[in-house]
């Protein structure tokens, strides 16, 4: 699942929006430089499901293709000319998302659930009276959206007792969600949290995590009362405005490797480990969490 280079498609065939000559030619150089980034990504393969020497240097080349691609489309031109409200920039990361754990997912299942996802949050039911409700379910599925998921796609098909007549109803239930964020400030990351309890309440197994490239966060910020399991900022760095970044003395960082490795072994470790619980399981070496 491309993200980014859907929202490129989106805007390289928009009528009018983006149809003036500077659009187009910008449009056309960013495309350039994606096919190319989306083709190495393509030809790389892992890291996967079992760890491997090999995998700090895969790492290491995902990492310096998403840096060299990301330098590219965040000059200040194309800054300028696709803001914040266009989601061309903050795109970029979510695609590299997808990429980083691609193979690994694929081991797993090729039919598995990966990348930008409306999962389930919960089901009610709503018949219009009770006679209503003896022939139907009625169910409503409320679903959540995330910037990218890894998980699976469930069918389920209801029904009243005596009745033939069924509801079929599709979810995708995610076993580890990623929140992307160019920047985190504390209304993201309450919002964040929110989501994550809400999720877990449903699906009790699921990793959530938060990956930011800035940081907008003081010291003053409690971090252990927000339910998200890990918060990531790649850059190690303090968010400074757009038009701050562009100045001829500001450092950038750049993404940190021992970052993305971190994140790619957490979800790995989380992909492959026993999920095993409940009270009956607790019981048994009688502490229950």
């Amino acid at each position: 699942m491309q993200v980014h280079g859907d929202n490129l498609q989106q805007k390289e065939t928009a009528g009018v929006k983006y149809a003036d000559q500077k659009s187009r030619q910008f449009l056309r150089e960013i495309r350039q430089q994606y096919d190319i980034w989306r083709r190495a990504n393509q030809d790389l393969k892992g890291p996967g499901r079992t760890e491997t020497s090999q995998d700090k240097e895969i790492l290491h080349q995902r990492v310096a293709l998403f840096t060299t691609y990301k330098e590219f489309i965040d000059q200040q031109k194309y800054a300028e000319k696709f803001d914040s409200r266009s989601n061309l920039h903050s795109s970029v990361l979510e695609e590299f998302i997808y990429y980083l754990f691609h193979d690994i997912v694929a081991e797993f299942a090729e039919g598995a659930l990966i990348g930008k996802a409306h999962t389930f949050k919960d089901i009610f039911f709503m018949p219009p009276d009770y006679a209503a409700m003896l022939k139907a379910p009625h169910a409503r599925i409320e679903r959540k959206d995330h910037d990218f998921a890894i998980g699976v796609s469930v069918s389920a098909r209801l029904n009243c007792a005596g009745q033939e007549k069924s509801e079929t109803h599709h979810f995708q239930i995610p076993a580890v969600a990623i929140e992307c964020k160019t920047y985190l400030d504390k209304t993201m990351l309450e919002g964040s949290s929110t989501a994550a309890e809400q999720l877990k309440l449903r699906n009790p197994n699921a990793l959530y995590l938060v990956v930011s490239e800035w940081l907008k966060l003081t010291g003053n910020v409690n971090l252990r009362k927000f339910k998200v399991d890990q918060i990531y900022v790649l850059r190690k760095q303090k968010n400074t405005d757009r038009e701050f970044r562009f100045l001829p003395d500001y450092e950038r960082n750049p993404v940190y490797l021992d970052v993305i490795e971190h994140l790619f072994s957490n979800v790995r470790t989380h992909l492959t480990s026993n999920w095993e619980g409940g009270v009956s399981h607790g019981l048994q070496k009688g502490y229950l969490l």
